[in-house]
């Protein structure tokens, strides 16, 4: 195992083994760390793969005044926060309109057949009004049931933008259908 201020130095001048043994390294002891927060395994390991980009891209800050796991950790609790918030945010969206959930859950996927006409034209017609980012973004998640990571492998972009993105092009999904009604 390599001393952590080597594998510092090493991971910021760029040394791609040394990222790799840094994800190897931490990578279980950080999922443990997430799955006792977050029930949803499949949720936990985005979590774990989270903490660790997020670490990445956030290690020129480590100041090493605790050890690199114990930081691990402290970036890994903001990541289980903003899932459950984003979680809470979908319950209130929802709740208040359920028609959203129904659409998301229903009238794109491999019932949506079943729908009413209406309904489907009503889809339909607010896909086709939203701008092509937001409509592609909300195709790939809900239609084509795509998981976060593999949008943004999709899109080229990261998981983070994913979730902007979505969370706008939800937001604007709304009003249209508001409108629309």
């Amino acid at each position: 195992m390599i001393y952590e201020s080597q594998l510092i130095s090493r991971i910021l001048s760029g040394n791609k083994k040394a990222i790799e043994n840094f994800c190897h390294q931490y990578k279980d002891p950080l999922f443990i760390f997430v799955s006792k927060r977050v029930k949803n395994e499949a949720d936990a390991e985005d979590i774990t793969q989270e903490t660790l980009i997020s670490a990445l891209n956030a290690l020129p800050n480590f100041k090493s005044k605790s050890k690199l796991f114990t930081w691990l950790c402290g970036i890994a609790k903001h990541e289980i926060a903003d899932y459950y918030r984003k979680r809470k945010l979908k319950t209130v969206l929802f709740s208040k309109m359920p028609f959203l959930q129904d659409w998301a859950d229903e009238a794109l996927g491999p019932q949506g057949k079943y729908l009413k006409d209406e309904l489907k034209e009503e889809i339909k017609y607010v896909l086709e009004n939203l701008s092509e980012g937001y409509s592609k973004i909300l195709r790939l998640k809900y239609i084509e049931g795509l998981s976060m990571k593999a949008i943004a492998k999709k899109l080229s972009i990261t998981a983070k933008a994913v979730e902007s993105r979505l969370y706008r092009a939800r937001k604007k999904f709304k009003k249209l259908w508001l409108k629309k009604r």
